[in-house]
């Protein structure tokens, strides 16, 4: 007899998961035992559904790194008794979540699908209902025994993206996110259609979760007028590891000697400097304009076309596990779990 195949549902709060009081009008968490009575054609899938809750629940505003390690060690401790898992989450900070868990569960073999809505499930026009349905079909999607999807993704308004790939685009459409860098890993039409060769192999390796983060990282946005106060006040923060320096087109910045030699002095201090480009598509491409070549010279590191999530989530991966600056700075220009692309 062919076992059933059982899916965890690990709700953290968020949109999704809300009703509307019946006496107040406000939205409130529903209870998931009633799960089924929400959502009766779950009951159709024949799959083995339990569900895991947040207590508190969290808006996803309030996400952080303490959160994170909690839903790795959730996956962790039930790993071995389910065939995949979906993550419900607030679409706000679902692309930063995705992308630390990337990072953070190593060697993963199992679907971990996060997926949210706009609208909340006890809304007739709900866009959580497909939303859910069809993630949990994802995660309990095989081949020959193997799971069709064995990363961390993100399901939406009938798209399967690479987490680590993603940002939120839209705050008010149901089609939330894009992958711009990255192909579609499957379009959910009448038919859920794969992009096999998008999708990771599994690696049939035993998971190795790892919760060390360092979150003693900053964010260096540029615009036309940055002062050399404000750049400074970053760069001087105490306890400073790395900055992300948000640059403009192919990795452009500011030529000015007082731009090039704050940066380069925090550089010589110890800090990492990672160049991400402004633009959602494209890649860094340090030195292919001379507003580039500068911060090559004095030791500025290329995030390809990291997006700014996964880029944070990676460097407070990549500081949590070392203190070796020459070794991480190598780390964050090789992908490793498909969060950029290396181009010459």
């Amino acid at each position: 007899m062919e076992s059933q195949t059982k899916i965890l549902i690990i709700y953290t709060g968020g949109t999704i998961g809300m009703v509307k009081d019946a006496k107040t009008g406000v939205l409130k968490p529903f209870q998931f035992e009633n799960l089924m009575k929400m959502i009766p054609s779950l009951a159709m899938l024949n799959y083995q559904i339990d569900s895991h809750c947040f207590d508190p629940l969290i808006d996803s505003s309030n996400m952080d790194p303490v959160y994170w390690a909690g839903l790795v060690d959730i996956i962790e401790k039930k790993y071995e008794g389910y065939d995949g898992f979906v993550v419900l989450h607030g679409s706000d900070t679902m692309s930063y979540t995705a992308s630390a868990l990337s990072f953070m569960l190593q060697n993963l073999n199992k679907p971990v699908i996060f997926t949210g809505s706009q609208l909340p499930l006890g809304m007739v026009r709900s866009d959580g209902r497909e939303n859910l349905v069809t993630a949990i079909e994802i995660a309990a999607a095989t081949e020959d025994e193997t799971p069709l999807v064995p990363e961390v993704c993100i399901y939406f308004e009938n798209q399967l993206f690479r987490g680590n790939r993603t940002h939120k685009f839209n705050a008010e459409n149901f089609e939330a996110f894009r992958s711009p860098n990255y192909p579609v890993l499957a379009d959910a039409g009448v038919y859920i259609k794969y992009n096999r060769n998008a999708i990771h192999k599994p690696n049939f390796k035993k998971l190795k979760a790892n919760k060390k983060l360092d979150t003693n990282i900053a964010i260096l946005k540029l615009f036309p007028g940055i002062s050399e106060k404000v750049v400074s006040s970053i760069l001087h923060i105490p306890d400073l590891k790395a900055v992300i320096m948000e640059s403009y087109g192919a990795g452009n910045a500011p030529d000015s000697d007082w731009f090039v030699n704050l940066i380069a002095d925090a550089i010589e201090k110890g800090i990492i400097v990672l160049n991400l480009s402004q633009c959602q598509g494209g890649s860094v491409m340090m030195g292919k304009y001379e507003t580039s070549i500068k911060l090559l010279d004095i030791g500025v590191v290329g995030a390809y076309d990291m997006t700014t999530e996964a880029a944070v989530a990676k460097l407070m991966y990549l500081l949590g596990n070392s203190s070796d600056k020459r070794e991480i700075e190598k780390k964050l220009q090789k992908p490793i779990a498909g969060e950029l692309t290396i181009t010459n």
